[in-house]
């Protein structure tokens, strides 16, 4: 059975990139998606490696507070993309309609529900964010990336299906030619350093400070700094006399999980995906100022279960990493090897598949 299917992904990497996977799903069954993404410039840059979607772009409309001044604004904004959905959606002959979160799925879904076509929301974290707590109520369907969302969404039709997985991340590569990649050694320890999109700042401060003690322990370090952190962080590298990998960003982000043994990350559900799929034990640093501190309620899910190391951005200090780092490769890697097995339990490496099932299930 095909569908013809609008999925709204757009405004965050964490909403996009898993939109992307659906849709190449989709495509892969005979479906036909067109997406909706924001006029960000991470949708912008991202979707040149995809021309073989149609897409529509919609203006970012993230909603203030409620007695700010900017909601008259915003209410303006939500009107004409509202009714731009309706035309884009109706125009398309849409089956049906995917929000993957952000403000930028809400009109599309309001709308979708107004035409006749069936709608669902996917959320990815452990605590589902404002946006899709406010479109469940024109959702048919709920899916969820983590079992543990599922309280917030009391009397809808939830479906758990996972986080879905770029394409990229979902193939075998050769962990010694990864490694070769970034320059570095097979026979000493990768540790992977990434601040995600926001917040990248308190996790590079509290490597750089613990750079001598990594020089002891023996390891080799992967770091991506995020564009507006990298000059600081590469000048603190060239005093210290340790082997590394430095960027600003990485294209190959999938190479970067092969080679790595641990990791030191923020705690937003797309990152965690992409850990558990690889099997790698990390140390999981939750943004402090994540809305509703949904990235700590993510972090809590894979500690609770043994596959992680929850700690706060205040407690990352040399000491404590040298601690968790010995815990981790003392024993002959036992420790290591239980929570390796345990993250990889945890992946839905057919998270696309499973949403793109429920779409042509029910759908009309």
């Amino acid at each position: 059975m095909s569908a013809r299917v609008v999925i709204a992904c757009g405004g965050t990497g964490g909403h996009l990139f898993p939109g992307i996977a659906v849709a190449q799903s989709l495509l892969d069954v005979g479906g036909d998606p067109l997406l909706i993404i924001s006029e960000k410039e991470i949708d912008t840059i991202a979707i040149r490696a995809h021309k073989h979607f149609r897409y529509e772009l919609l203006p970012s409309i993230g909603m203030p507070k409620i007695y700010s001044p900017k909601m008259l604004s915003f209410g303006f904004k939500y009107l004409k993309s509202y009714f731009f959905c309706k035309k884009l959606i109706s125009d398309f002959g849409a089956d049906a309609v995917l929000g993957m979160g952000g403000f930028t799925s809400l009109p599309a879904l309001m709308a979708g529900q107004r035409i006749g076509a069936k709608t669902f929301i996917h959320e990815s974290n452990a605590y589902p964010g404002k946006a899709n707590r406010v479109a469940a109520r024109w959702a048919d369907i709920v899916l969820l990336g983590l079992e543990s969302c599922r309280e917030h969404f009391s009397g809808k039709n939830v479906e758990v299906v996972g986080t879905p997985l770029r394409g990229v991340m979902r193939k075998s590569y050769d962990r010694s030619q990864a490694i070769e990649h970034f320059n570095l050694s097979a026979d000493k320890k990768i540790l992977l350093v990434m601040g995600g999109s926001q917040g990248a700042h308190g996790i590079n401060s509290a490597i750089v400070k613990s750079l001598g003690n990594l020089r002891e322990l023996d390891m080799q370090v992967i770091h991506i700094t995020g564009p507006t952190d990298y000059n600081r962080v590469i000048s603190l590298y060239e005093g210290v006399d340790i082997r590394s990998y430095v960027e600003p960003f990485s294209d190959h982000m999938q190479l970067a999980y092969v080679a790595a043994d641990v990791a030191i990350v923020r705690s937003g559900a797309s990152s965690l995906a992409e850990l558990s799929a690889y099997g790698i034990p990390s140390i999981l640093v939750p943004y402090p100022y994540s809305t509703d501190d949904h990235q700590t309620l993510n972090a809590l899910v894979y500690s609770d279960a043994g596959a992680a190391f929850l700690m706060r951005e205040e407690d990352v200090n040399p000491d404590e990493l040298t601690n968790v780092l010995c815990q981790l490769f003392d024993n002959n890697n036992e420790i290591h090897r239980e929570m390796s097995v345990t993250m990889r339990k945890m992946a839905v490496i057919d998270a696309a598949e499973n949403i793109c099932e429920q779409i042509l299930l029910n759908s009309k």
